[in-house]
């Protein structure tokens, strides 16, 4: 049975073009939806499509106004019986962010795949068309339902909760953590490493039209506390750390951190690390700290401001949040 699909483009790499096949700059989301569902005729995929541009911008300008219009557009879609999954068109620098941000403020009725491109569409090798037919093989699958929000690149399946970006150019440029892929796909194969755990699953956090500012402060080796509190600025909200190590910190930050949430700040210590765990340690009781475990700053980021938008905002009740996600 064709799958009729909805599309949702925001722009990126894989709407872009640079003009020549050669160069290395380029301008992101050149191509609009209808020109690119042209393009993606072509191929031959089993599918019906219906797109819809949200945006056709690079995704370093990606922000509250496209999040609402991308979030309000995925709801009508997954709402939409003729629709069996929807697909978002995403540049890949704040892909992750997005795909998070649409994980936790959707119910898993449906599969929502998020897909990019490292190269625009008139450079060699150009992976956008090939993402986007994997993209179709998830979307239209049954299986896809159930695991929350998607991120098809590369031929892999992550899911949102893992997929990061860990390099800045080659076609290999996301994987997951812990988890590493979830799948690997081809446009005529699919193979899934474990069956669906969130079947049923509604939305985790409510959907906000305004997030409260929440910064994220990155740690370096000679930080003092009134660079943190220049960064901080006086209308945060909450506060993510970016460690170093295991999200740690100098003394003299830790102490302001520990005033500021005494004040009424949540604070939570990431890692500045591309991977790796940061668990609680024996002080965050007593300095009322959470720890981010797997997600890193970007992702904790968005998480705490979700929760805050939510009326949450007690150190136990957010960190039981973050150990679920």
């Amino acid at each position: 049975m064709t799958a009729k699909l909805i599309v949702l483009a925001t722009g990126g790499t894989i709407a872009g073009i640079a003009g020549s096949a050669l160069r290395n700059d380029y301008q992101a989301g050149a191509i609009d939806i209808d020109s690119y569902l042209e393009q993606v005729g072509g191929l031959g995929l089993d599918a019906k499509f219906a797109g819809q541009q949200i945006a056709n911008i690079d995704s370093a300008d990606i922000g509250p106004a496209e999040w609402n219009a991308l979030h309000a557009a995925t709801l009508a879609a997954i709402a939409d019986d003729s629709c069996q999954g929807v697909i978002v068109t995403h540049g890949t620098d704040t892909l992750e962010e997005t795909a998070f941000l649409l994980d936790q403020t959707l119910p898993c009725a449906k599969p929502v795949v998020v897909v990019g491109a490292m190269r625009p569409a008139d450079a060699v090798g150009y992976d956008g068309l090939r993402n986007f037919a994997n993209a179709v093989r998830v979307a239209s699958d049954g299986e896809a339902s159930g695991r929350g929000v998607l991120v098809v690149m590369g031929d892999r399946v992550f899911a949102a909760r893992d997929v990061r970006k860990v390099r800045t150019r080659g076609t290999d440029a996301f994987r997951g953590f812990p988890r590493g892929s979830i799948a690997m796909v081809t446009p005529s194969s699919l193979e899934w490493f474990g069956a669906p755990w969130r079947v049923g699953e509604a939305a985790r956090c409510g959907w906000h039209d305004t997030l409260p500012e929440v910064p994220i402060v990155y740690v370096h080796a000679g930080l003092r506390a009134g660079e943190l509190l220049r960064q901080i600025g006086d209308t945060a909200r909450g506060i993510v750390l970016a460690g170093v190590g295991e999200g740690n910190m100098p003394e003299s930050v830790r102490a302001e951190l520990v005033r500021l949430r005494t004040a009424g700040l949540p604070v939570v210590r990431a890692s500045r690390t591309g991977e790796g765990l940061v668990d609680r340690e024996p002080e965050d009781d007593a300095n009322g700290f959470v720890a981010a475990r797997a997600l890193n700053p970007q992702k904790a980021r968005i998480l705490l401001q979700l929760l805050i938008a939510d009326g949450i905002d007690d150190p136990s009740a957010i960190q039981t949040a973050f150990d679920g996600r």
